[in-house]
């Protein structure tokens, strides 16, 4: 039978949330139900919350898609995961399957499109939406959820399934490795791990920023070097440097200065989204042979890949543990750019709004 669960949603696009209450749907064949231990919180959260994609498509919507948490009942025909596994659940949650895409292993980039894990019709419960993370339990198709290394912290392993597969997927696809010159523009949650994932992979990490007031933070992180590009002759001085710029931000930037940093056949990938336009000088491309290239999250095997890869390396997010009653609060201070660099709720203060 379906379960009720506490969470915490938005009734309006643009107010804030509050504690509500959703239906999680039985356990189908090939479903888990997992008890959330923490879940990220992303911009792309506020984003849907607050009504920059549009009118809500349920209330209440309960976002959060950077979910860790232990497997609590499995389906007749699971054989991915058994009861008591440490899981995570990152952006989507079902896929066609059967599109070009999909069995590429690229399931992010589904032709039909994704199920995202909130706001999206599901599949699995005809006229009912998803509901994410931040709640007490969720339950997903197993092919949908990832196994979390145990050697993980997995308050800081929470945000690699969306802020770590998206710097992830980018680095990986174009290269970065011994030898390998990276820029990371930007150092907040994407940026933090960006600089992380491509350190663990090797590559020489310049961080480039608006200002000097990160420089500490970024060498703290491992990043080899800092530029400044406020005053603009970062531009000049790094000009035919990188082999991949990996830019982070949530707003437009200069291509065709940042473009300008690329060396022979350099590529510089946008992993952060904006919907404001950016123009591209082609003729900046076309001299080096550069490329401009956008990136979405990562499939569900490169997702593992990605976990992997972290627990050997050692990589997680720096986070800050909050408790479900200060969601609203960490909205408005990821606005103002103030934390260092990921907000995690604890799962257990769902069960209790005012604890």
């Amino acid at each position: 039978m379906p379960t009720t669960v506490n969470a915490f949603g938005a009734h309006e696009a643009g107010k804030p949330l509050t504690a509500v209450a959703v239906e999680r749907r039985d356990v189908g064949p090939h479903d888990v139900r997992l008890d959330i231990l923490y879940c990220g919180v992303c911009h792309s959260d506020i984003n849907f919350a607050g009504g920059a994609f549009g009118p809500l498509p349920v209330s209440p919507l309960v976002p959060g898609h950077e979910i860790v948490g232990r497997v609590t009942e499995t389906g007749s025909g699971v054989t991915r995961h058994r009861v008591g596994d440490l899981v995570g659940i990152g952006c989507m949650v079902n896929s066609c399957r059967a599109c070009e895409n999909c069995k590429a292993g690229q399931e992010q980039y589904c032709l039909k499109g994704h199920t995202l894990v909130f706001g999206s019709p599901d599949p699995a419960e005809p006229g009912a939406h998803t509901q994410g993370g931040y709640s007490e339990a969720i339950v997903a198709p197993e092919d949908f959820v990832v196994r979390v290394p145990e050697s993980l912290d997995p308050a800081a392993a929470a945000p690699l399934l969306c802020a770590g597969i998206t710097v992830y997927a980018p680095l990986r696809r174009f290269g970065a490795r011994p030898g390998t010159r990276v820029a990371v523009v930007g150092l907040g949650g994407l940026g933090h791990l960006g600089v992380k994932m491509a350190k663990a992979m090797g590559a020489d990490v310049t961080v480039l920023s608006r200002s000097g007031d990160k420089r500490e933070a970024a060498l703290a992180l491992g990043a080899d070097h800092y530029a400044v590009t406020g005053d603009g002759s970062a531009f000049t001085e790094l000009a035919d440097t990188f082999d991949i710029i990996l830019n982070t931000v949530s707003a437009p930037v200069s291509l065709p200065d940042h473009l300008g940093m690329l060396r022979l056949h350099g590529t510089m990938v946008n992993a952060g989204v904006t919907t404001e336009p950016m123009p591209v000088d082609v003729l900046t491309l076309c001299q080096n042979g550069r490329s401009y290239a956008g990136s979405l999250f990562g499939g569900i095997a490169e997702t593992q890949e990605m976990l992997d890869f972290a627990a050997v390396h050692g990589v997680g997010a720096d986070i800050e543990l909050i408790a479900a009653r200060d969601i609203n609060t960490a909205y408005e201070r990821i606005l103002a750019s103030d934390v260092r660099y990921r907000f995690v709720v604890d799962g257990a203060t769902f069960a209790d709004p005012k604890a």
